[in-house]
């Protein structure tokens, strides 16, 4: 009984540092999230997506006042412990498809390790949730890395595919068309208004 008080004290307390956020996909998302808890005089330890951590848990007030700052430039405060998962999924992902993190394993056994939990569970959980799978959603994240790089017109889409892991040209150009009904080709031609904000991937 006694070791078990000791195991479970620490969980509680980090947790109880722990903020988790909605809506958080880039580095921008960062630092607009640091900048509104600065502003409230609540200086987090560390944010980073999808979560803000801090050395002392901030009190219901504080919490309140946090929720209506990031609210008003569009986030929102996490409680449901299976949403934080998903948003915590997202943020990996996204981490690994836009900001091109190097992954020592599969994407599976990555998202596995990183969250704690085994992959069929997480990947059930996210079905159930998202309506959609993993393995979509961090197509459609590519495919609109895909579209930023295009956009950039600075590789070809040779350098394109290597970059983003697809097998072949031919690979690529078929997943892009299906997703978006245009060829690789044809959406740099016309690339005005074709991108779509992250998080509403």
């Amino acid at each position: 009984m006694d070791r078990k008080t000791i195991t479970e004290k620490p969980v509680a307390r980090e947790n109880a540092e722990n903020i988790h956020i909605k809506n958080m996909v880039c580095n921008r998302c960062i630092m607009v999230v640091q900048q509104e808890l600065e502003k409230l005089g609540v200086h987090p330890m560390s944010v980073t997506l999808g979560e803000a951590r801090f050395t002392e848990s901030p009190t219901p007030e504080q919490l309140q006042s946090i929720r209506d700052a990031l609210s008003a430039v569009g986030f929102e405060l996490i409680d449901d412990k299976k949403s934080r998962l998903i948003e915590q999924v997202k943020g990996l992902i996204i981490d690994v498809v836009h900001h091109q993190k190097k992954l020592k394993s599969n994407l599976s056994d990555f998202l596995a390790m990183e969250i704690g939990k085994d992959y069929s569970y997480i990947s059930n959980l996210f079905s159930e949730v998202e309506g959609t799978t993993i393995e979509q959603f961090v197509i459609h994240q590519k495919i609109e890395k895909v579209k930023e790089l295009l956009v950039y017109d600075e590789l070809t889409l040779s350098e394109i595919a290597h970059q983003m892991h697809y097998s072949s040209v031919a690979h690529l150009s078929n997943q892009f068309k299906k997703i978006t009904g245009l060829t690789p080709s044809h959406f740099r031609k016309i690339k005005d208004n074709k991108r779509i904000p992250i998080d509403q991937v």
